[in-house]
């Protein structure tokens, strides 16, 4: 069984235990999808130092025999332009480094973009059609930077955003330069990345975020609006959306927020739910059920299942109208010289005003 929710976010007291929470969750999700070369699971994978907890877990469960990436397809979600591919801080290098030379995962299932293509819109709209081709993207795990970035949507990116060529923030260039010898002429100014609408239309998106340095753009996801200037406030628009964060990044989140999220991950633990997503076959089958319920003339549930049945209704005749003259509907007079109840009526005697005025000062 798994809880249902728009937003969540689980809080692990270091950033192993983060990273260890995400590595567990990504196992589990590949288990319970049963890929096969005929239908892989499709994982989009950032690059960074958040991540790299998680890539050490998850090649140390695969080298105990715990799960295997033979029938998984990847996705980066970005990569520099200009740099060679074989370039020590190439994401190419990265991804190899901490990742794909450990796994079993299929060379030819491994998608990054190339920031050294001769064209590079062509690269991009390629990437695009190569995603919807493999079958969208079961889970994307991200990162962000300090500034509430995911992938390379720096602030101000539109949130309808696909894979396109993008120029770096001077913030990112000098987060980066830390990876160049803190040489900021070193460090590349564009990159390709997929854009937000990429990330958003993935069946489930996971992020990790670690460190106080990132306290701000967590507390912007969370407790602030959907904002292009924060482009990782999208996933508040995602249905299955789930952030992974330390105690030190939770430290800009009001007491409450926090209590509210570890309160609701502890109710969920003891009624018997995880956070696991179910799979898309098993909700299938449970909108065939209930289609093929709504469709059937013979099932009692045809008529009630959306509503309950209209009651009987039984309207009044109005009777019909029969016109009358008017002499019909006044009340007949009262015949003269008969008062009330039967009493006689006596003639009033009239007299001039000047005798009433002569009486009445005599």
């Amino acid at each position: 069984m798994y809880a249902k929710a728009i937003s969540r976010l689980i809080i692990r007291d270091q950033k192993a235990e983060a990273a260890e929470y995400i590595s567990d969750y990504i196992i589990s999700r590949i288990k319970s999808f049963s890929p096969t070369p005929e239908k892989p699971f499709i994982l989009g994978l950032p690059t960074g130092s958040s991540p790299e907890g998680i890539y050490k877990n998850l090649v140390a469960a695969h080298k105990n025999g715990d799960i295997s990436f033979k029938n998984v397809i990847t996705f980066n979600m970005d990569e520099y332009v200009g740099i060679p591919r074989d370039h020590s801080e190439s994401y190419h290098s990265f991804m190899y480094k901490h990742f794909f030379s450990h796994v079993d995962v299929d060379p030819a299932n491994i998608n990054i973009l190339n920031g050294n293509a001769e064209d590079l819109e062509e690269e991009c709209i390629a990437y695009e059609e190569k995603i919807r081709r493999a079958g969208g993207i079961e889970l994307f795990l991200g990162g962000i930077g300090p500034d509430g970035h995911i992938a390379f949507n720096e602030p101000g990116s539109s949130l309808r955003s696909r894979t396109r060529v993008k120029t770096l923030a001077y913030d990112t260039i000098i987060a980066n330069s830390r990876f160049f010898d803190n040489d900021l002429d070193k460090v590349p100014k564009m990159a390709l990345t997929v854009g937000v609408q990429t990330v958003m239309d993935a069946r489930e998106v996971v992020v990790i975020i670690t460190g106080a340095h990132k306290a701000l753009a967590l507390q912007k996801c969370i407790e602030g609006g959907v904002n292009h200037m924060w482009t990782l406030s999208s996933l508040q628009l995602h249905p299955h959306a789930m952030i992974v964060a330390d105690e030190d990044a939770t430290l800009e989140l009001q007491v409450k927020t926090v209590k509210y999220f570890k309160s609701i991950e502890q109710v969920a633990t003891a009624q018997g739910f995880g956070q696991a997503l179910a799979s898309a076959k098993i909700l299938q089958k449970k909108r065939d059920s209930v289609i093929e319920k709504l469709d059937s003339p013979k099932s009692p549930t045809a008529k009630t299942f959306l509503a309950p049945p209209k009651p009987t209704l039984t309207r009044q005749i109005t009777p019909d109208l029969i016109p009358d003259s008017m002499h019909d509907r006044l009340p007949e007079a009262p015949m003269r010289g008969i008062g009330l109840e039967g009493l006689e009526t006596k003639e009033v005697p009239l007299s001039s005003m000047h005798e009433r005025v002569d009486s009445a000062q005599a």
